[in-house]
């Protein structure tokens, strides 16, 4: 009998050996729970044509061919990929509402002896878990806002204070996107995809515990901040970072020296800014990139373009730090300083939103 969970944690906590997707390659791309391997039963071609008999042929014709392809597949899968599991293999399998495909595939592991189990409504169940975590119920999570100029270090500080102990929420990991203006976009995963990655992460963490994230706008790149995560942060207190100009610019030219070595590029992405900064602004940066000034173009940016957007929108949210954490530099030794401030001001736990 199909398995139903009653919540994200349970299902995220199952217990299970392997998670086993045997939707599409496609489907799996676009998302999956956090875990599973793909071992599909019909590639993205064989769905779509049983798909297609289905609905202009017969559906006794569709179910004949997919039953030939499913069990032709998995036995591949079985002789291949499953073949150096012993019997006492406990695996979960998944298709897309918990149908044929993962009913035939857990029936054949179970005749083979391997104790199988589906999930009660595949995958669709597994999005309505995710639906009601991130869309429609208020997060349990405390979460504390880490916040400060652009360059001072946040995702550096992040990652220590996580080394730390301290329980972290990543957005940009999550979303596979650095961030800012100079942070470019790569393959960023869809947006179910980033919300099974924060859904994920936060069933890891403790409630009665506060999350420490990095304060972000609703949007990361191209993906989008679900609203039960973006209520809990404009909520959430803060903690500044504070770091001098000078220190600032230095670690820009550090962390984003790939985007600033590609001048046309760069000059590229600044383009889009002239409706909103002006053209004799942009073309000073236009002419700092040109003379390969790296440094120039970097304050340049932060005194022009971002502290301006940063102070704006601070004003916007009425945003008040609760606490603040001023480093002389941000070299490795005032990174690390910085995590264990920050790591003493969760333990003491006094933070309210300003």
């Amino acid at each position: 009998m199909a398995l139903t969970f009653p919540t994200l944690p349970d299902l995220l906590n199952h217990g299970f050996d392997t998670v086993i997707d045997v939707r599409s390659p496609a489907e799996y791309a676009e998302d999956h729970i956090p875990g599973a391997i793909s071992l599909p039963v019909l590639d993205n071609d064989e769905r779509a044509r049983v798909g297609t008999i289905y609905k202009q042929q017969s559906p006794f014709l569709a179910r004949k061919l997919g039953a030939a392809l499913v069990f032709r597949n998995a036995a591949d899968h079985i002789e291949q990929r499953l073949s150096h599991h012993e019997g006492g293999w406990r695996p979960l399998v998944y298709c897309w509402r918990g149908g044929q495909r993962s009913g035939a595939f857990g029936w054949m592991l179970g005749e083979i002896g391997w104790r199988a189990q589906t999930i009660a409504g595949g995958y669709r169940s597994y999005r309505r878990l995710v639906n009601a975590m991130l869309y429609d119920t208020p997060l349990p999570h405390r979460l504390v806002l880490l916040d400060g100029y652009t360059g001072t270090a946040k995702t550096e500080i992040l990652a220590r204070a996580a080394a730390q102990g301290v329980q972290v929420l990543d957005l940009e990991d999550c979303a596979n996107h650095r961030g800012s203006l100079l942070g470019d976009v790569g393959d960023q995963p869809s947006q179910k995809g980033f919300e099974s990655r924060l859904a994920g992460a936060l069933c890891r963490f403790d409630p009665a515990r506060p999350v420490l994230v990095e304060a972000e706008s609703s949007k990361i790149g191209d993906r989008i901040l679900p609203p039960s995560l973006w209520a809990a942060m404009k909520d959430a207190p803060r903690i500044e970072i504070c770091a001098p100009m000078a220190a600032r610019a230095h670690y820009l030219v550090r962390a984003y020296d790939d985007i600033l070595s590609d001048g046309d590029r760069l000059a590229f992405k600044l383009s889009f800014l002239r409706p909103h900064r002006g053209g004799a602004v942009v073309d000073g940066w236009t002419a700092l990139i040109a003379a390969g000034d790296k440094l120039g173009v970097t304050r340049a940016l932060m005194e022009q373009h971002y502290d301006p957007a940063y102070d704006k929108s601070r004003r916007a949210f009425g945003a008040v730090a609760a606490a603040r954490v001023s480093l002389a530099g941000l070299a490795e030794a005032d990174l690390a300083e910085a995590a264990e401030r920050i790591a003493e001001i969760l333990a003491r736990d006094g933070l309210t939103r300003g």
